[in-house]
């Protein structure tokens, strides 16, 4: 039994022991305003994904696919709406102060956007009245900077989805083979995620559009390369959808992902995350400039958007990067 298949293994056995899609659902329910739980021993380590749920004013935080905390918040009041969409982790400052709020004290900051939206502790009123950003209990947010790293993603929606894992046999990267991620050793970028490590190399991004049938990569913010894509049965939506790499199956050769479905678009097509990647075959170039940047936490952002960072679908959904 090789260690990957040993952790999912000991993984159901505490989900056995703590029936923790039960527990986890209640916890969050009945969190009163200001409370938060925390539980890291779940999953100790493997990328961290945080989706923040605009109408349940929530924040839930993933661990390689599993819950391991949940905390109410504080979202952009009316006229200061927090946006939609799907953000990396810019900059964290545990000290930091508005540079436009009269130097107002923003502790545990993760920066999402240049233009002021981060996730902070602040006042938690019970309802949204932040000027866009999402305040925190002060000791989860304090606990949350512990575990976050600079390029993570951070996914903000209209509806929120726990994530599910699917395996990728590669049709966006060609004949790429789990054994080719193994060459990279995956001891070492394992313990980069974990609790008690600082820092993480940032994880590069890749944004498909339906819309224009392109492939942006983005290594570190900055565009590394584009092309073009073929899409499967192309009359299909592909959905906004979130893919965070996670690690590789030894057996099949297949990658795996924590995928994620934001808004209706996604439901609608009553495809599962694993069948819309799998219907994307991207050009040989491109595929390439992927294959190189392969790493955990590697985020796949598919929508049938244009593929503008600016540009935003009916629900809302937004593709940002780092310039924004």
């Amino acid at each position: 039994m090789n260690r990957r298949q040993f952790g999912r293994v000991a993984a159901a056995a505490a989900a056995l022991r703590l029936t923790p899609s039960f527990a986890q659902r209640v916890d969050s329910e009945q969190l009163k305003n200001g409370e938060f739980n925390w539980n890291p021993k779940r999953s100790p380590t493997g990328p961290v994904i945080v989706i923040v749920s605009l109408p349940d004013q929530r924040v839930y935080v993933y661990r390689d696919g599993v819950r391991i905390a949940a905390s109410t918040c504080s979202t952009g009041k009316l006229g200061h709406r927090t946006p939609t969409g799907v953000f990396k982790i810019l900059q964290k400052d545990k000290n930091h102060h508005s540079s436009t709020y009269n130097n107002a004290p923003m502790p545990y900051m993760n920066r999402l956007t240049w233009s002021g939206i981060a996730l902070h502790a602040g006042q938690l009123p019970g309802y949204p009245a932040s000027h866009g950003c999402v305040r925190l209990p002060k000791e989860f947010a304090e606990l949350l900077f512990g575990v976050t790293k600079l390029g993570m993603t951070v996914v903000i929606a209209d509806d929120a989805s726990q994530p599910q894992e699917v395996t990728h046999p590669g049709m966006v990267l060609g004949e790429y083979a789990a054994r080719e991620f193994h060459a990279v050793d995956t001891a070492v970028m394992a313990s980069e995620y974990s609790e008690a490590h600082e820092r993480a190399p940032h994880s590069p991004s890749v944004v498909i559009s339906s819309a224009d049938k392109s492939i942006h990569v983005f290594d570190n913010g900055a565009l590394a390369a584009s092309g073009k894509v073929e899409i499967r049965s192309p009359e299909k939506p592909l959905g906004e959808r979130v893919f965070t790499l996670d690690g590789a199956d030894d057996q099949s050769d297949v990658l795996t992902w924590q995928a994620t479905d934001l808004g209706a678009t996604a439901k609608a097509t009553r495809e599962d995350n694993g069948a819309a990647l799998r219907r994307i075959k991207a050009d040989p170039p491109t595929r390439e400039a992927v294959r190189k940047r392969l790493k955990f936490g590697m985020t796949i952002v598919t929508t049938d958007q244009p593929a503008d960072a600016r540009t935003r679908s009916r629900d809302g959904f937004v593709v940002l990067d780092s310039r924004s």
